[in-house]
């Protein structure tokens, strides 16, 4: 006979992961304020491999709609301002000889309804990650009754896979409400 908990935990773990995706994947989405994760997923060419930003220059954010990036070295000025013209920022650098700047433009409505939108797709994907993960639970406790775990055992545990299913939509959900009301505030 099986234990209830090599059913739980892994679709807690999954559930866990779910959201803990969800909460970086949305950090990414520019909200009109200027914030060092903006560039986190801009890659440069550095002694023949990629690197992040971060790794050759030092990333700051001196006011809400600028992001200041100092590189270590001269020659990462064009590498770095190449890498965030061709990425999917759709910033165009300015470089003064020692700060690259990027001055982050409010957005306009459409804009930020488009966004509102992409960050409750992304919800959406994380409330699917997580029911699937409920259902391949309540799965693998229909097959241990099968196998011999008590049927009164198998509810309860059930009881206890909705239980935690329930708790992260509603981290997703605050989670996702939360980026909305930052999007959306002008």
């Amino acid at each position: 006979m099986t234990d209830v908990k090599t059913y739980l935990a892994p679709a807690e773990e999954k559930m866990e992961l779910a959201v803990a995706y969800l909460d970086d994947s949305l950090s990414h989405i520019r909200a009109g304020k200027a914030s060092a994760k903006l560039i986190d997923g801009i890659r440069v060419e550095y002694y023949g491999s990629l690197v992040p930003v971060s790794n050759v220059a030092n990333v700051s954010v001196p006011d809400a709609r600028t992001i200041a990036i100092t590189p270590w070295e001269k020659a990462m000025f064009k590498e770095i301002e190449k890498a965030i013209i061709n990425s999917e920022l759709g910033i165009t650098p300015e470089n003064n000889g020692e700060v690259i700047r990027l001055a982050i433009p409010p957005l306009t409505e459409d804009r930020r309804k488009s966004l509102v939108k992409q960050s409750k797709a992304e919800a959406e994907q994380a409330k699917v990650s997580v029911r699937n993960a409920r259902r391949d639970a309540i799965d693998g406790l229909k097959k241990a009754v099968k196998q011999g775990m008590p049927e009164d055992v198998e509810k309860d545990a059930e009881n206890q896979v909705q239980k935690l299913h329930d708790k992260y939509l509603k981290q997703i959900d605050d989670i996702f409400a939360a980026k909305e009301k930052e999007i959306l505030t002008v």
